[in-house]
């Protein structure tokens, strides 16, 4: 088997070699790049006026506990379904309404659950957060 290195080959070549254009294509793509950031150096942008105000202060964070056996503590007060009545009404009529953070224990009465809910909904507490207490791993 001998080779064939095209002497005898009289077709001519009919593709074209592309590399010499790619690479001036490049070349000019380089260019125009570095002229345009040097013809125009800067973007016009028009920034909304800020003052530096302190942001506002969150809300106070009221605990609602309620164990497994019905009782509920306010703060680590425990405090009856009436008496936890007066005190939501007490802090709806503050400037600054707080947050409660409602937490059941998983042996709990949903009922107790419910009343503590509408008690804060009467009161006219809105920000209501149901915290539990993630398994150790």
């Amino acid at each position: 088997m001998s080779f064939n290195l095209g002497e005898e080959n009289e077709q001519g070549m009919n593709e074209m070699n592309l590399i010499p254009l790619i690479d001036i294509m490049l070349v000019l793509m380089i260019i125009f790049l570095v002229t345009a950031t040097v013809m125009n150096p800067s973007i016009p942008l028009t920034l909304p006026k800020t003052d530096a105000s302190t942001p506002p202060q969150p809300p106070e964070i009221v605990s609602v506990n309620i164990n497994a056996q019905g009782q509920v503590y306010w703060n680590q007060d425990a405090v009856s379904l009436e008496q936890l009545a007066e005190r939501m009404n007490g802090a709806a009529q503050q400037a600054k309404k707080p947050s409660l953070q409602i937490r059941a224990d998983k042996d709990a009465r949903y009922d107790t659950v419910a009343q503590v809910m509408a008690r804060a909904s009467k009161a006219g507490l809105s920000d209501l957060a149901f915290v539990s207490d993630a398994p150790a791993s």
